[in-house]
């Protein structure tokens, strides 16, 4: 038998004989359900045998036998009904399992999200893309139509989104584009830090999406459900279905703060803080501008996150502020990453080490944050050396500035456009996705092993749009992605270590040295940063305007 669990509840397994029955019962399962029709196959038990020795043994048993591959409304709710009225743990049986798990899939529609439903049949090793439509709508079948048809659908309306559609705009203006995206408010998420170092106000890194969309773009406000890539379709929360000739996914990654235990409860409280969210980032301020003694932890996941400077960004300023103030004697500075370097592009780090010993600060390499008691003041580490045993180590704290875990969307990780790892599964060089030709994706969801910084989206829109309209002309692509990405480290107030590099750490500076070092740290870098790149995000590039990125031609070779 090859028993795969679904849920706590529910097991299914291919065709068992009444000789399984005992182990069945010896696995602790108290009932067992059959969807296959007798006479299926010509090697196939009946249900009676299965039943009879089930029944010896003091397990219930139902009969609910589905055609292959017609899998009906009234199956599923005869299943869900089944499932509520027997003993569990309960193993369910088909010719492969796969019946068994779409009638679970389509009974949980109306209690479980499409992305929870997916991921656990999923890893269960089924693939349940056929019936998403159904369970997207509650587990019944929908009509086959769709509620709107474009030439270009964009999934995300973040800083990726909207650029990409007014970078296609700017060369097509004709194209049809929606963009799909459920929030009301844009965000410059890179003013996140400086809103926790006490030098933007929150309220400047926030507009509305409506003002921000591009004239002729169509906005849809709604959550994105699932994707038919087969079909050229999205699925919306509530089974409205959009139609594309061609698609861009660009919704960001997810923030999984519930991955470290005991965080959400309190975020925002008991000296527990993150520029990551932005209600949070003026709590950072408070905190670092009050405190005049004490332990200030700062955190950093495992890769990938986004903005990988962002969590020590955090401590810069910090003890930029307290050395001024003259308290930095007075706190002890902890940076715990679950890395083994402080930056990844080794030329950076010298000047990074610097400010590390200016502010007195300790490196805690290989340290993940796991898990946070806010009123104790207390966070719990688990440390993986190479070659060491994992040892979980308490740290008390008076503040910490948590980054928390992140990963891809949930309904990305689980939909076909995802590798195995759950990132959109895209060409390095085209950012066109490997096994769908109509399909592209940039921004940090997507899988190149670029930094996923808006800096990056930045460059990466004009070659997404240059590549799509080449695509509609007929023409192979003719922009490549070379992975440059921005990081401008904030190392005190008025200095910035700006750094730029692409694919394989190679330096990829915007300035010739003897104007801005990216190395060191500059004042002309930090005014760059406070005066000049706010009003070229949201006046350039979210209106099309590619100030200095032209993309780079294809070679004809």
């Amino acid at each position: 038998m090859d028993i795969k669990s679904i849920s706590s509840s529910l097991s299914v397994c291919p065709q068992i004989t009444a000789q399984d029955v005992q182990k069945i019962a010896d696995l602790g399962f108290r009932s067992i359900v059959c969807n296959r029709p007798d006479g299926e196959g010509a090697d196939q038990p009946v249900f009676d045998e299965i039943e009879a020795a089930a029944k010896k043994l003091g397990l219930e048993t139902r009969y609910l036998p589905v055609i292959s591959g017609k899998v009906s409304d009234e199956d599923a709710e005869a299943f869900g009904k089944a499932m509520n009225e027997i003993p569990r743990p309960v193993l369910a049986y088909c010719r492969t399992g796969t019946r068994c798990a779409t009638l679970w899939s389509l009974s949980q529609a109306e209690t479980l999200t499409v992305a929870d439903i997916l991921a656990a049949t999923k890893s269960a090793g089924y693939d349940m893309a056929g019936v998403v439509r159904r369970i997207a709508n509650g587990g019944r079948t929908p009509t086959d139509r769709a509620d709107a048809s474009f030439d270009v659908v964009i999934v995300g309306g973040g800083a990726a989104g909207i650029a990409v559609a007014a970078s296609l705009k700017s060369r097509k203006s004709d194209l049809e584009i929606a963009v799909i995206d459920p929030a009301d408010i844009h965000y410059y998420q890179p003013g996140w830090t400086m809103v926790g170092g006490g030098v933007f106000n929150a309220s400047q890194t926030a507009k509305t999406m409506g003002s921000l969309i591009p004239r002729g773009v169509h906005w849809l406000k709604s959550a994105v459900a699932a994707f038919e890539p087969q079909d050229n379709a999205v699925i919306l929360d509530g089974c409205r279905v959009v139609k594309y000739d061609r698609l861009v996914v660009c919704p960001g990654l997810k923030l999984d703060w519930h991955k470290v235990e005991g965080l959400v409860s309190t975020l925002g409280k008991h000296g527990v803080t993150s520029n990551y969210r932005y209600d949070l980032a003026p709590y950072t301020w408070e905190l670092v501008s009050n405190m005049k003694e004490g332990r200030a932890l700062f955190t950093q996941p495992p890769m990938p996150i986004k903005c990988a400077g962002a969590p020590q960004k955090a401590l810069y300023l910090s003890g930029d502020y307290w050395r001024k103030q003259g308290v930095l004697k007075n706190i002890d500075i902890q940076f715990h990453n679950a890395g083994g370097v402080l930056f990844g592009v080794k030329d950076y780090v010298p000047a990074l080490e610097k400010y590390i010993d200016l502010y007195n600060a300790d490196l805690n390499f290989f340290n993940n944050l796991v898990a946070i008691d806010g009123p104790a003041k207390k966070a719990w580490f688990d440390v993986a050396k190479p070659d060491t045993p994992v040892e979980r180590v308490e740290v008390d704290f008076d503040m910490i500035h948590v980054c928390p875990p992140q990963s891809a969307p949930d309904f990305i990780r689980v939909s076909p456009l995802a590798d195995a790892a759950g990132w959109v599964d895209v060409d390095h060089m085209t950012l066109r996705h490997k096994t769908h030709s109509n399909i592209w994706s940039l921004g940090d969801v997507m899988n190149a092993p670029n930094a996923k910084t808006a800096a990056a989206a930045r460059m990466q829109a004009p070659i997404v749009a240059e590549n799509l309209v080449a695509d509609i002309k007929g023409q192979l692509p003719s922009a490549k992605y070379n992975g440059y990405g921005s990081c401008p480290l904030t190392v005190e107030r008025g200095k910035i270590v700006l750094a730029e590099f692409g694919y394989g750490g190679t330096l990829l500076p915007s300035f010739p040295t003897w104007l801005l070092d990216g190395t060191k740290p500059t004042r002309a870098a930090w005014i760059l940063k406070e005066q000049i790149l706010p009003p070229v995000y949201w006046w350039a590039m979210l209106r099309g305007k590619e100030w200095m990125i032209k993309p780079e031609k294809v070679s004809a070779s």
